[in-house]
Formats: C-alpha cells, structure tokens, sequence
C-alpha cells in the first residue's frame, strides 16, 4: 500500500442505493467543510437504475409493472452522464476526495480512475482500456466498468461500477450511458469463470491507494457514522 496522507476505505457491504446516496451526501458535505479526509465508500447495490443529470428517460426501456416485478428501483441523481445499472455482483466505489490536495483537473481525475480499474483487471490477465469518445473502461470493445461523477468545489463524489459477476441481462432493459452500438461485459464473463467480489476489491483499493498516492486507513460503518457525528475526532489533518 501506498504512504502518505491517509484515505478512509469503508466497506459498506450490500446497501439500497438510496441509503448509500445519502451516505456519501453526508461525507461529500463534511468533505467540503474540511470536517474529514479523503474518502472511498465501497458497495454492492441492490438492483437500481440511475440517471444522470443529462440522461435521456427513453433510455429506460422497461415499464413500471417489469420494474416492479424484478425489484429494480429508479433514480435521477445529480452525476454527470446518462443511464446506467447498479446490482449485486458489480463493484461500486464512490471517492470523496478534494482534489486540491491532488491536481484541479477533473479530466485527468477520469482518467486516473480508469487507471486504477485497468490496473486492476490486469492482475486478473485481463486487457482494460479506454475508448476515444466515451469514459469509463472496456474490454474486448464492451464496457466492463461505467464512471461518472460530480465535481464541487473541486469535492468529488459518484464515481465508478465494476462490474465482476454482475447479471448482464438487467443491461437489456437500458441503454447503457446512452450508447446504442457497444456492449457491456463483466470480468466473470470475460474469464468464463467465477470471480469474488471481495478479492477484486482488495486489489483495487490498493491500485487506488497508490495511484492517488494515500495511506489506507479501513473504518467500519459504523465508525465512519461516529466520526461524521462528532468531526473533533479527526482532527489529525490528513497531511
């Protein structure tokens, strides 16, 4: 792991997206006020469907009654890009991170972000990449992790979807980040055998640890709940 300054990394474990949306609202306004270092919440929604600020709702191509009955809620949040899935078997992070303390460019902030799940996938013998027109990461020219994310006063929140052993078929029913002619793939499907999330996560918080270059520092939920109620506690500086 990296040295340096440190990073709060809190498992959130399986979370209702409305729940975990709060959450980071709650550290993304600490954040800004100064009130608690860089932050990496980690979970595994349950099946929900977001659209972003600039999302097209026709994109949403099942009805009320087929979302009812698979369990799939709908939000419109306020992340840049369009429509996409969360769900079991797909790895979401969400960084709160100042970006004054790293650089002042939200570009090369993407891009880093996309380092770190090409970095990632490679551990496992998988070719990641970049395409031209589009963020987020693919493989094989389908989209393996989806990122879009806020930026305010140079606070970052939102972030990125991996997805590892993610139900592809709730894909179908969406066009993903508005793209019409590229798929979407996972990294079980890619290697046609199981992957654990929990393992494809410990990598990456350590690719994300030396890539922002933070020392890590795993908090529970609970302790992240303490710390957001009484801020006196971490008034040792991330520095």
């Amino acid at each position: 792991m990296a040295t340096g300054p440190e990073l709060i990394v809190v498992e959130l474990g399986r979370t209702r997206y409305a729940e975990a949306w709060e959450l980071q609202r709650r550290v993304f306004q600490a954040r800004q006020e100064g009130r608690i270092g860089d932050t990496l919440l980690l979970t595994e929604h349950e099946h929900v469907y977001t659209l972003g600020k600039g999302a097209d709702e026709n994109h949403l191509l099942a009805k009320d009654e087929e979302l009812s009955l698979r369990g799939v809620e709908v939000f419109r949040i306020d992340r840049g890009g369009d429509i996409t899935y969360h769900g079991p078997g797909q790895l979401v992070g969400y960084p709160i991170l100042d970006l004054t303390g790293h650089y002042q460019d939200i570009h090369r902030y993407l891009r880093e972000m996309e380092s770190v799940i090409i970095d990632t996938l490679a551990e496992y013998g998988v070719e990641g990449g970049r395409e031209p027109e589009f963020t987020g990461v693919w493989s094989g020219g389908e989209k393996v992790a989806a990122i879009g994310v806020k930026v305010s006063r140079w606070v970052t929140m939102h972030g990125f979807a991996l997805n590892v052993s993610t139900d592809l078929s709730y894909f179908d029913r969406i066009i993903p980040c508005g793209i019409f002619h590229k798929g979407v793939t996972s990294l079980q499907n890619i290697l046609g055998r199981e992957c654990v999330l929990s393992d494809v996560q410990a990598r990456l918080v350590r690719h994300f640890s030396e890539r922002f270059r933070r020392k890590v520092k795993q908090t529970s939920p609970d302790e992240l709940k303490t710390l957001l109620r009484h801020p006196e506690a971490l008034i040792e500086e991330h520095r």
